[in-house]
């Protein structure tokens, strides 16, 4: 049984052949591309720091630091846009009411703020 952060094997299916280092992709191969997503997802969902990282997913660093090269080489945005293409998904709906701000989010800066996107590529 997966945990409320894992993949569900439909979930999965979905986006396994987007990513990188499955069978049959030129270049190295990733030792298990599912529990790396799912560490993710973890790291995400929780809110927690990438140090906080279950030892189940690996070491903390190494997840970061793919995430990161994912993120930097566009992975994060080809699977975000194939899965908003999809007619059939049923994810994209947000309720409001469980979004919430942290009570320190009120005293960021103002002025010329920038927004950082997780797994979006920064701009050079």
């Amino acid at each position: 049984m997966a945990s409320r952060y894992e993949l569900s094997d439909a979930q999965w299916e979905r986006i396994c052949d987007l990513i990188p280092g499955r069978p049959g992709y030129v270049g190295r191969k990733g030792k298990d591309n599912r529990n790396f997503v799912n560490g993710v997802l973890w790291v995400l969902r929780s809110g927690a720091r990438w140090q906080d990282l279950p030892e189940r997913y690996g070491k903390y660093k190494t997840v970061h630091k793919r995430f990161t090269r994912w993120a930097r080489s566009g992975v994060w945005e080809r699977v975000f846009a194939a899965l908003v293409a999809d007619q059939k998904n049923q994810y994209l709906m947000i309720y409001s009411t469980l979004v919430r701000a942290h009570q320190q989010a009120a005293t960021g800066r103002k002025k010329g703020a920038r927004t950082r996107l997780w797994g979006v590529a920064e701009e050079d």
